[in-house]
C-alpha cells in the first residue's frame, strides 16, 4: 500500500542530493579549468613555434635578397669596370693627336716632380710625345709651377725633350707662373726660352739630402736601438744611429756629384745667355726679374704671350695626361670592391 510522499521531506531528499553531487560538480569545473589552461598552452606554444618559424623564414628570405644584390653589384662594378677600361684606352689613343690646324701645344708641369705624381717623368714624356707627334703643333710650351722635386724624374724628362726637339725639329718655350725651382728648372733649361713674370721663383740650383738624427733623444730616453746589418754601411742614414765621419764624407761626395751634373745641364741649356756669379750654383733662388738679368731667363710672358707673339699660333691645345675619372675610377674599383665585400657578410652576420 503506497504512503502519501512528504512535500517537506521531497525537499530535504533533494537537497541532500544536491550536497551529494556537489563535489563532482567541482571536480568536473576543475578538469574542464584544466583542460582550457592545457588547450592555452599549446596554443601559445603553437603560436611561438610560428613565430620562430616566420622569422627563420623572413631573415632567410633577408639574406638570399641582400646575396642577390650583392650579386648584381658586383657584376654591375664589372661592367663599369670594363667600360672604364675602354673609355681609358680610348682616350690615351685619340687624345691630342692628329689636330691638323695650327696651334700652339701646352704641357702642364705642376706640383712635385716625382714618380706616381701628376708630374712623373712617366706622364710627362707621353705629353711630349703626343704633342710633338701632332703635325699642327707648330711648337710645345712647357707650363711651369713646381717647387722641384726628383733629379732622376728631372733629368729623365730633360733628355726626351731635347730628343724630340732633335727628331721633330719644333721650338720648345718654357713659361713659369709662380715658380722653376731646383727639379723644374733642370727641366726647364731644356727649352730654347725661359719666359717668366717678374715675381716668378726662379733658380735653386742645388742638391740635398735631409733627414733627422735621434741618438742624444735616445741616450737621454734610455732607449737602445738594436739594429742588426749584414754589411758596415747597411744602416747609412738610419735616424737612430749616429754617422760616422766616412758615411757624412761618402754623402756629401754623391752630392757634389748630382750637383755637378745639374750644373753641367743648365750650362748646357742656357750658353752664353748664363752670367754665372758665385752664388749662382749656390742653391739660392731669385724673382722673375733677377732671373733674366742673371740670364737664368729670357724675358718677361705669359701663355697667351707666348702663343700669341712668339709661336704665332693663338689656339692653344692642352697635351698633358693627367690621372682622369677613369683611371681614378679603376685605382680605387678595387677598394671598393674590398669594401662592398665587408659590409655584406656584416649583414649576413648580423641576421644570426
Amino acid at each position: 500500500m503506497n504512503e502519501p510522499v512528504n512535500e517537506a521531506g521531497a525537499s530535504a531528499s533533494t537537497a541532500q542530493e544536491f550536497k551529494q553531487n556537489e563535489p563532482l560538480a567541482q571536480d568536473n569545473k576543475g578538469q574542464s579549468a584544466m583542460k582550457n589552461e592545457a588547450f592555452r598552452d599549446e596554443s601559445e606554444s603553437r603560436t611561438w613555434e610560428r613565430a620562430t618559424l616566420e622569422k627563420l623564414a623572413f631573415a632567410s628570405l633577408h639574406e638570399q635578397r641582400l646575396a642577390r644584390r650583392w650579386r648584381i653589384a658586383v657584376r654591375l662594378a664589372w661592367l663599369v669596370f670594363f667600360v672604364a677600361l675602354a673609355w681609358l684606352g680610348f682616350s690615351e689613343g685619340t687624345a691630342g693627336k692628329n689636330v691638323t690646324t695650327p696651334h700652339t701645344a701646352v704641357i702642364e708641369i705642376k706640383g712635385e716632380i716625382a714618380s706616381g705624381a701628376e708630374a712623373s717623368a712617366d706622364l710627362i714624356v707621353s705629353s711630349l710625345r703626343a704633342a710633338f707627334e701632332d703635325s699642327g703643333a707648330q711648337a710645345v710650351v712647357l707650363l711651369i709651377n713646381s717647387p722641384g722635386g726628383s733629379p732622376v724624374q728631372a733629368g729623365i724628362i730633360n733628355d726626351e725633350i731635347k730628343r724630340l726637339k732633335a727628331l721633330y725639329k719644333k721650338p720648345v718655350y718654357a713659361v713659369v707662373e709662380e715658380s722653376a725651382a731646383s727639379a723644374a728648372y733642370y727641366i726647364a733649361v731644356a727649352a730654347d726660352q725661359i719666359f717668366v713674370d717678374k715675381a716668378s721663383i726662379v733658380g735653386s740650383i742645388g742638391v740635398l739630402m735631409d733627414g733627422f738624427g735621434f741618438t742624444g733623444l735616445m741616450d737621454k730616453l734610455g732607449v737602445e736601438r738594436r739594429l742588426m746589418t749584414a754589411g758596415a754601411n747597411k744602416g747609412f742614414l738610419d735616424p737612430f744611429s749616429p754617422q760616422t765621419d766616412t758615411q757624412r764624407a761618402y754623402a756629401q761626395t754623391m752630392l757634389d756629384q748630382i750637383h755637378q751634373q745639374f750644373i753641367a745641364v743648365v750650362k748646357e741649356g742656357r750658353g752664353a745667355r748664363l752670367k754665372e756669379t758665385p752664388e749662382t750654383f749656390s742653391g739660392l733662388f731669385w724673382s722673375g726679374q733677377q732671373a733674366i738679368e742673371l740670364g737664368l731667363a729670357d724675358q718677361l710672358g705669359s701663355l697667351d704671350f707666348v702663343a700669341r707673339e712668339v709661336v704665332k699660333a693663338e689656339e692653344i691645345i692642352d697635351y698633358t695626361r693627367r690621372d682622369n675619372v677613369a683611371e681614378r675610377l679603376v685605382k680605387r674599383f678595387g677598394a671598393a670592391m674590398g669594401s662592398g665585400a665587408v659590409q655584406a657578410l656584416k649583414a649576413t652576420a648580423a641576421l644570426h
